[in-house]
């Protein structure tokens, strides 16, 4: 039996070393090559200028390329370039464990504060004890050159538009301005939604991007709404696009203006107001019609009418009018009215006379 057992064993010794078999009799596979123990790239690497300094944050690995955990302390080491090099200007070096969050901040070197807005390249490697890393890293972008100059005297007027800010102009500057808008009150989460056509709450804060009058200082907010407070603050913002990606750098925000949405405005005048006798035998009356107002607020219509040079009187009922229609059912027989519409709304405010029309009653 165990000189069987050797025969076989040495049948198949002889078919692996021809490699029909890989492995039998005991003996271990074919010897795989030694992890190069480096670490996983990182991926998630993020960067945020301040003034003139950087940040950045980032997961290091937990893991090598061949997915072993990784438990020595490791060493990291944060290059940057400037636009279009991959040349690694070494910024700093730390050094972390695998189950670390990475941070690190440094100043800006001078010339990267001065001159025009260009894009500044960052990214980390992270080496073995060898000092050896694996690649490609996780390259993100910052804006280098001066920051742009804060916003001065920055004002706010409520017009029925919306709200019109305004700041100094800079001679030549066609720098973005970005508006920071709050909302005062009221105070988030505290609107009610029990009707279910009430307009959406507005946001705590949003970000308004004004390019197209920056350069004049004037800016027109034309989403507020009436009866609410709002504050703003605005920043000049230069803006770099690198592979298809936006990269901002803020300027100082300017201090706060503080702004009541009230509705102090009335609707515009009703247009095409046209009339027209009622057809014969239906009685005596005046068909009025007109174009609807567009306002979100409008609450109604108010008809007015007179006889010759007389004074205006209100010949609808006290009750605002929601159609742009009405029916003169008081007109006489053989006499000629001028007529007038005017808009309502829910404030109150009443917009001046649309233009006349005139129409007369045949007689009976």
């Amino acid at each position: 039996m165990e000189a069987g057992r050797k025969i076989n064993c040495a049948v198949l010794l002889a078919a692996s070393a021809l490699g029909l078999f890989t492995a039998g009799c005991g003996m271990p596979g074919a010897p795989q090559p030694p992890s190069l123990n480096l670490p996983q790239p990182v991926k998630d690497l993020r960067a945020v200028r301040t003034g003139n300094e950087v940040s950045l944050v980032w997961s290091m690995p937990r893991r090598n390329t061949d997915q072993m955990l990784l438990k020595e302390t490791l060493v990291v080491r944060i290059c940057r370039a400037e636009t279009n090099s991959t040349t690694c200007v070494p910024a700093g070096q730390v050094s972390l464990l695998p189950t670390a969050t990475g941070v690190f901040t440094e100043q800006l070197p001078a010339q990267l504060t001065v001159g025009l807005p260009r894009a500044l390249s960052y990214w980390i490697e992270v080496e073995n004890a060898r000092g050896k890393s694996a690649g490609p890293p996780n390259v993100v972008h910052i804006v280098a050159g001066q920051a742009p100059a804060p916003v001065a005297s920055l004002k706010a007027e409520v017009r029925k538009s919306g709200v019109v800010l305004r700041w100094t102009p800079i001679a030549g500057d066609r720098t973005p301005v970005r508006l920071v808008r709050r909302l005062l009150t009221p105070q988030p989460g505290t609107q009610k939604q029990s009707d279910p056509l009430a307009p959406a709450p507005e946001p705590a804060t949003q970000d308004l991007l004004i390019t197209a009058h920056a350069a004049e200082g004037r800016a027109l907010d034309h989403t507020t709404r009436f009866n609410e407070t709002y504050e703003y603050r605005a920043q000049r913002v230069a803006r770099v696009t690198v592979d298809g990606e936006t990269v901002e750098l803020s300027g100082a925000l300017s201090e706060p203006v503080r702004v009541d949405v009230r509705n102090l405005f009335p609707p515009e005048p009703p247009q095409g107001l046209a009339a027209v006798a009622a057809a014969p035998g239906s009685g005596p009356a005046i068909d009025l019609n007109w174009q609807p107002n567009t306002e979100a607020d409008l609450a109604g219509y108010i008809v007015y009418r007179r006889e010759g040079d007389a004074a205006w009187q209100r010949v609808s009922s006290d009750k605002l009018l929601t159609a742009p229609a009405f029916h003169d059912a008081t007109a006489l027989p053989g006499h000629s009215y001028r007529y007038a519409v005017s808009a309502v709304d829910q404030d109150g405010h009443e917009s001046p006379r649309s233009g006349e029309t005139e129409e007369a009653v045949p007689a009976e």
